[in-house]
């Protein structure tokens, strides 16, 4: 568990922030705060200059039953104390391989246009594991090009397994998948849906049964049905709700 700790604690720590580092950061938790009022997500922000956490949202799908100040309170060892060893292995794993990813990249605000997401159990305080998915963007570089401060949204995974690490660029129609096996980032297309696909899909987001959507869209439920098999294929899902989130945590509506 030592060898755990230290990897997650020192692979991206910050030694010193300068003047400049801090006048970018203006009054930005206020925006931080304000977005986590609006969303369904847990918010959470990782200062790797104290290796802390800076700002923790009461949103109780991260907080394992704990009370958001408890959670800011423990930092890092909140993830030691509920993340099963197997996925702190994991994670460790995964950290290491994105901020490789990450050192390869210019030293620039281009790295700021990077996304991680990846999946793991959190048990808290009951035991009782639950897999979630967490998305890790930078807010703030240093004068370096390492970086500083990160957002981190929570939400519930729709896999059926911990892993699933990809890395995706801000307006671009690639994404990296990570080879656990290899550590190796693979570049990778995004997922794309037709017209009607994607047409369906979002009627569906709006509550409408199979036979509403067919009728809102002038064909049969037949036709519907054969689009929704397809959605399922690209997908790799059984269904609907997990056709959905998929979408959703894919950024494809």
């Amino acid at each position: 568990m030592e060898n755990e700790k230290y990897s997650l604690l020192n692979r991206n720590r910050i030694n010193a922030i300068s003047e400049a580092d801090k006048f970018q950061l203006g009054n930005y938790l206020e925006v931080v705060k304000a977005f986590a009022k609006i969303t369904y997500q847990s918010v959470y922000i990782i200062d790797y200059e104290g290796m802390k956490f800076e700002y923790v949202s009461n949103n109780p799908l991260f907080l394992c039953g704990y009370s958001s100040e408890e959670v800011l309170e423990m930092g890092y060892e909140f993830y030691f104390n509920n993340v099963p060893k197997e996925d702190l292995e994991l994670l460790t794993v995964i950290n290491n391989a994105g901020f490789d990813f990450y050192d390869k990249l210019p030293n620039d605000e281009e790295r700021k246009l990077y996304s991680i997401s990846y999946d793991f159990h959190l048990k808290g305080k009951h035991d009782k594991p639950i897999l979630i998915n967490h998305k890790l963007t930078p807010l703030f570089l240093n004068e370096k090009g390492t970086v500083w401060k990160s957002l981190c949204i929570v939400s519930i995974s729709h896999n059926k397994k911990a892993g699933n690490a990809t890395i995706s660029k801000q307006g671009s129609s690639f994404l990296w998948e990570l080879n656990l096996s290899t550590k190796v980032w693979i570049s990778k297309e995004r997922l794309k849906l037709k017209e009607k696909e994607l047409e369906i899909l979002l009627l569906y987001a709006q509550g409408l049964t199979i036979n509403q959507i067919a009728e809102k869209m002038f064909v049969s439920p037949d036709t519907v049905k054969y689009y929704r098999r397809k959605i399922f294929e690209i997908f790799e899902v059984k269904n609907f709700t997990e056709a959905l989130a998929f979408a959703i945590d894919n950024k494809i509506i």
